[in-house]
This record gives structure tokens, sequence and C-alpha cells, in this order.
């Protein structure tokens, strides 16, 4: 894979040229320090790579020369993550790993632990770091697909609402939850086949409330267990997304 990565939305599907916007030059010329003839990959978040070669360093407007354009094969199943916002800069580092996993879509809840509560504007805000937060992973891992980050929603309506998901999975810390691989082989006998689109909430600091998990057990979903000890919130997220990507990248 060529050393730089730059992100832009082309007027076409073909373009002869690419010109990046200053934000990208900026990356790609003053922070990665890519020079022309270097080799570049563009990409759009939605799969489509083209393949350039840097013509002109502008740090406001660098151009690229197309050679050729790839399509990328779209992983055989989706994860959507619904994630309990913690407290300070956690949700940033979620996002990274969640991006680098290969997860489709990333949900920002409100539960009722939650110790942060976002007004319109500083949600908006916070989705245009997330969105950033994802690019840079996208850029420094290769993955062409950027993760759609929803604005922030209440857990419970969430809950609730959650629907066309083959699987609906809520990691839990309290009695009676379940290895993730006895929910998986549960589901491949029953279905012939493993879950093509799964929904994994990770709670906040505290876990979900006694509840909230009596909800989300009454709209489906099924409480995971990760392990004896208590996770952090952003480790318990890696965790969850690193096993079940493993097991449907493997799964029969």
């Amino acid at each position: 894979m060529p050393d730089f990565r730059a992100y832009c939305l082309p007027a076409t599907p073909e373009p002869m040229e690419i010109t990046l916007s200053p934000e990208e030059s900026h990356h790609l010329v003053a922070v990665n320090r890519a020079r022309p003839g270097d080799s570049v990959v563009i990409f759009d978040g939605r799969g489509s790579e083209w393949i350039c070669e840097l013509a002109s360093d502008r740090k406001h407007g660098a151009v690229l020369k197309v050679r050729f354009r790839q399509k990328a094969t779209p992983l055989p199943y989706q994860i959507t993550l619904g994630q309990a916002l913690p407290k300070g800069p956690s949700m940033d580092a979620i996002v990274r790993k969640a991006t680098e996993i290969g997860v489709g879509r990333i949900v920002p809840l409100e539960s009722e632990r939650t110790q942060i509560h976002l007004d319109s504007d500083r949600s908006a805000r916070k989705i245009d770091r997330w969105q950033t937060a994802a690019l840079e992973a996208a850029k420094q891992c290769g993955n062409p697909f950027l993760p759609e980050i929803t604005p922030v929603q209440k857990a419970v309506a969430f809950m609730e609402s959650a629907r066309g998901y083959d699987l609906k999975l809520i990691s839990s810390l309290h009695p009676g939850a379940s290895s993730l691989k006895r929910v998986l082989a549960t589901f491949q006998t029953s279905q012939g086949r493993p879950p093509r689109t799964v929904l994994w909430l990770i709670g906040p600091e505290g876990d979900f409330t006694a509840a909230e998990m009596s909800l989300s057990r009454t709209s489906g979903f099924k409480p995971i267990t990760l392990g004896p000890l208590v996770l952090r919130c952003e480790t318990a997220a890696t965790y969850a997304l690193s096993v079940l990507s493993y097991e449907l990248q493997n799964a029969g």
C-alpha cells in the first residue's frame, strides 16, 4: 500500500485530476511531507479509491493525477456500535478503534448513568470531532469505509426502536450474561448462517442500570459477558468489537 492516503469526494467517478481541500492538502503536504511524484491513495469513505501521483504540492490545494480507480469489497457483515457516552476524551479513542476494526455505524447514547449531557450545539461539535477522529483512523489503517456517526440518542429510546438487525447484543456485568461464542453458535444453528447485521451496546462507567438491562431484554437484546473483570469503557468497546469481528470473519 502506498505511504500516503487522503480523503476527497471527487465530482465524478472517473476524474483525471483531483484537487484536495485546504485541510487535506495541509495534512498531506505539510504534515506527512508528500512531494511531487509520490503515490497517494485518495478515498471517499464509501469504498472507492483512486491511485494517484502527487502533481502539485500546494499546501492549500494539492493536485493529484489519477492513475486508476479501484473499488474495495465491503465486509460480509456490518457491525453497529451503540456506545453510552463516557467521560473525558474516551469517545474519541473508541471511535478510532471502531473505525480500525471496521464498524459500519456508531450510535452515541445517553444512558441513566451517563455523566455528560450535550445540548444541540455541543452535540454537533462533538460529532464533527468524532468524524475527524474516524477519518484520521481510516487514513492510518487503510480502511476505505468511514463509519456513519449518528446524532446522540437516548439509550432507552434507541433500545426500543432498534430494528433490522440479525442479532442485538448488550455487554453486561449483571448475572446471567452469556458468552459471545454461545450466542453466535445458537444463531448459527437456528438460522443456518452467521449473522450479517449485529448491534452491540456498550454501557457507561458503572454499566447500564438494572432497569435498562431489563428493557434491553424485552427489546430483544442478548446480554453478553466480557469476562470477570470490570473494564474501562474504551477497553470494553475495543474488546467487544474485536472478538465479534474475529468471530464473524471466521464464521462458517
